[in-house]
């Protein structure tokens, strides 16, 4: 492993393994969020489900932690190497004539998606552990008894405006990092045949409407609560 990710290529493929993992989450944590917009009584079960799955909580949700960090170390220890290699070629002619702007500055857009995470982890994740782990409630119950919880959270979490706003910013970071990202991920695995225009246009899509989706999460219930 340590070979692999000593060479250049090895270091890109994973890179892009790691990316593809995490948009196949990003959907999926996507359509179950989508469902308190249409269903708060499914998305209460689902959440619910998620939440108390031994193979979802023991052996999922750390592999997906290991993939967030992979990702972006892997990702700014690239970004690094390839912008002291581009000092090298701006010397010699244009570089932004050969590349687009997000392109040039993933690295702050992953640092901004970065530090949105973190907040999103102090919001919800870390609450959750500490009811479920630390309190030893794993019933998912609001404080009355009278059904579960979750939606009842998301909502209260979308009152403040700032908060509202802060989630909207950070998903417009995320468009503009998956606008670029998602094509270089499947070109440093080599995909680039006859599906290559077809890929673009799904790449389009997933990268404006995932993102666009989760802001219309917000602002539904920031706006009907």
């Amino acid at each position: 492993m340590s070979g692999i990710l000593n060479s250049s290529i090895g270091r890109k493929v994973a890179m892009a393994l790691s990316a593809f993992f995490l948009m196949i989450f990003l959907l999926q944590h996507f359509i179950i969020n989508f469902l308190s917009v249409i269903n708060p009584d499914t998305f209460n079960e689902v959440s619910h489900f998620m939440g108390t799955n031994p193979l979802i909580q023991y052996v999922m949700q750390p592999i997906l932690i290991f993939g967030v960090i992979f990702h972006f170390v892997m990702g700014f220890a690239l970004e690094i190497k390839n912008r002291r290699a581009r000092q090298i070629s701006y010397a010699r002619n244009n570089g932004a004539a050969n590349s687009t702007w997000m392109s040039r500055n993933m690295i702050y857009s992953g640092l901004f998606i970065l530090i949105f995470l973190i907040i999103h982890f102090i919001d919800f994740w870390i609450p959750e552990i500490n009811t479920k782990y630390i309190q030893g409630d794993m019933s998912g119950l609001l404080a009355d008894g009278e059904g579960f919880r979750y939606y009842e959270e998301l909502v209260h979490k979308f009152e403040p405006i700032w908060r509202v706003a802060l989630y909207c910013l950070g998903f417009v970071f995320l468009a503009l990092h998956l606008l670029h990202g998602f094509m270089s991920a499947f070109q440093s695995v080599g995909a680039n045949n006859k599906y290559t225009n077809a890929l673009k246009g799904f790449g389009k899509a997933y990268s404006i409407l995932v993102p666009l989706g989760f802001i219309v999460i917000a602002l539904f219930h920031h706006f009907n609560h």
